[in-house]
C-alpha cells in the first residue's frame, strides 16, 4: 500500500495485547523482508524504477481487498464501537484508493488500464478475503453461523489476517527512515519511506492492532490459536510478496528467504583459515616441510623426491612470507579509495578480482619454489588432527551436518589448498 490511510487518532496498545504478542513472536521473520533484495535496493536508492513501479502498481489490489474485507468484518461485528472503528478504517482505505492513481502517476505509471495482479499479491488478497468470508479452518461454513457471537469471530479473524500487513509496513517505514541521510534530499524513494514512517500510518497501524485486541477479548484459547495461525500466515505471505518482486540488478544481501528443505538444498560456505582455525594453516604445512626435511649434511635416499634441506626451506619460506605480506598490503592499499565514496558494485567486483589475481600469483610462487614438495600424507593428517579450532566451530558445523531436516551441505574454503589437512582437522567430530 503506497498511501497511508488518513489517521483516526493514535491508540497505544497494551504491552500484553494480542497483536503485540504476535508481532514479538514473529518479528524475527520480519527481518527477512527488511533484508529482501527489493527492500535493500530501495533503501539504498539504487532500486530500478521499473521494479518500483511494478511493486506500487499492486497497491490497488491490496487496497480493494482491504476495503472489501473491512466491509465484511463490519457486518460481522456485533458491537457498535467495533463497527464504528472498522468503518473508519474502511473509509481510510477508500480514501487512499481514490488518491492512488494520482500518487502512482508521479512515478510515470499509466492507469488507464488497470495493472494485472501478480501471483504473490493474489495469494495474500485471496487469503484476506477468504478469511473475511468466514472460510477459516475450524469455523462453521459462513451460512451456518448460528449466533451473532459466532459471526463476531470472523471480524476478529479478519483483523488477524490484516494486521501483520499494516505492522510490517510500519516497521519497514521506521527502519528505512533510520538509515536515510537527513541531509540527502534527492533519494528517489524518500517519499515512499516517509509514507510508512509517518505519524499517520503509525497511528492507523496501532488502531488496527488495538481493534484486534478488543475483538479477541472474549475468544477461547483455541480461537486465539486460530488467530495466531492467521497472523503468521499473513506475515509469510507478505514476505513472499517482497521476494516476488523481479530484480535484474546485482544485489548483495546478508539473508535470504526462509529455507524450505523439501524443495531446496542449503549450501553453506565458510572460510577455514583464521575463521575455523586459530592459526594460519598454510604456515603449518610449511612447518611440517621444514621439520621433516633432511639436514643439509644428510644424503637423501635414491628413488625419493629430492627435497631442500631444512635450512634452505626455512629461508625460502621466510622470503615467500615476507614477499606475500608486502604485496598484500600494497594490493589492499591500491584498492581502498582515497576519499569516502558510496558503495559501487562494479568497483567492488573489480577490487575482488584484483585480490584474487594476487592470491593466484602468491600460490604459484609457493608451488614453483618447491617448499612443499615431498610432504608425507601421514604427517599432514597428524598436524590436522592437532590443529586448534575456534571455540564453537565444531559444534556449529555438527548441528548443520547432523540435522536431517535441514538438507544442507557445508563447504570449507582455504587458500592452503590442502583438503587432507582440513578433513583431518574435523575428523573427530564433523
Amino acid at each position: 500500500m503506497a498511501i497511508p490511510p488518513k489517521s483516526v487518532g493514535a491508540v497505544i496498545p497494551t504491552e500484553d495485547g494480542l497483536a503485540s504478542r504476535f508481532w514479538i513472536k514473529f518479528r524475527r521473520e520480519s527481518v527477512l523482508s527488511l533484508y529482501s533484495p527489493f527492500v535493500v535496493c530501495l533503501a539504498s536508492g539504487s532500486l530500478e524504477i521499473d521494479t518500483f513501479r511494478h511493486c506500487i502498481a499492486q497497491d490497488v489490489h491490496f487496497l480493494k481487498a482491504f476495503a472489501q474485507a473491512y466491509e465484511l468484518a463490519e457486518d460481522c461485528a456485533d458491537d457498535d464501537d467495533a463497527k464504528l472503528a472498522i468503518s473508519k478504517l474502511r473509509k481510510g482505505v477508500l480514501e487512499a484508493l481514490k488518491l492512488h492513481n494520482s500518487f502512482v502517476q508521479e512515478w510515470g505509471l499509466d492507469f488507464v488500464k488497470e495493472c494485472p495482479v501478480n501471483s504473490a499479491t493474489l495469494k495474500y488478497t485471496e487469503f484476506v478475503l477468504a478469511t473475511a468470508s468466514g472460510k477459516v479452518e475450524g469455523l462453521k461454513a459462513p451460512g451456518k453461523l448460528d449466533t451473532p457471537f459466532e459471526k463476531t469471530k470472523i471480524a476478529a479473524y479478519t483483523l488477524g489476517a490484516m494486521t501483520p500487513c499494516m505492522r510490517l509496513y510500519a516497521f519497514l517505514g521506521k527502519e528505512l527512515e533510520a538509515v536515510l541521510d537527513p541531509n540527502e534530499h534527492d533519494h528517489p524513494y524518500k517519499k515512499w519511506i516517509g509514507n510508512y514512517s509517518s505519524e499517520g500510518f503509525q497511528a492507523t497501524t496501532l488502531q488496527t492492532e488495538d481493534l484486534l485486541d478488543k475483538l479477541s477479548v472474549s475468544l477461547t484459547g483455541e480461537e486465539l490459536n486460530i488467530i495466531e495461525k492467521l497472523y503468521h500466515q499473513a506475515m509469510k505471505l507478505e514476505i513472499e510478496f517482497f521476494y516476488a518482486q523481479t530484480l535484474t540488478q546485482p544485489t548483495v544481501i546478508p539473508l535470504t528467504k526462509e529455507h524450505d528443505p523439501a524443495r531446496n538444498r542449503l549450501m553453506i560456505f565458510s572460510d577455514f583459515d583464521l575463521t575455523c582455525t586459530v592459526v594460519d594453516s598454510s604456515a603449518i604445512l610449511a612447518e611440517i616441510a621444514i621439520v621433516t626435511a633432511p639436514k643439509s649434511d644428510q644424503n637423501q635416499p635414491e628413488g625419493q623426491i629430492t627435497r631442500m634441506s631444512s635450512s634452505e626451506l626455512r629461508n625460502t619460506w621466510g622470503e615467500l612470507s615476507q614477499q606475500y605480506t608486502e604485496e598484500y598490503e600494497q594490493c589492499i592499499e591500491s584498492m581502498l579509495p582515497s576519499d569516502k565514496e558510496e558503495f559501487n558494485y562494479e568497483t567492488l567486483h573489480t577490487a575482488l578480482e584484483k585480490l584474487s589475481d594476487f592470491e593466484k600469483r602468491a600460490n604459484s610462487r609457493v608451488i614453483e619454489s618447491g617448499v612443499l614438495k615431498g610432504l608425507n600424507f601421514e604427517d599432514i593428517k597428524r598436524a590436522g588432527e592437532r590443529l586448534i579450532l575456534q571455540d564453537g566451530c565444531t559444534n556449529f558445523l555438527q548441528k548443520i551436518v547432523k540435522d536431517e531436516n535441514l538438507n544442507a551441505n557445508v563447504h570449507l574454503l582455504s587458500y592452503c589448498w590442502c583438503g587432507d589437512l582440513i578433513r583431518a582437522a574435523f575428523s573427530s567430530g564433523v
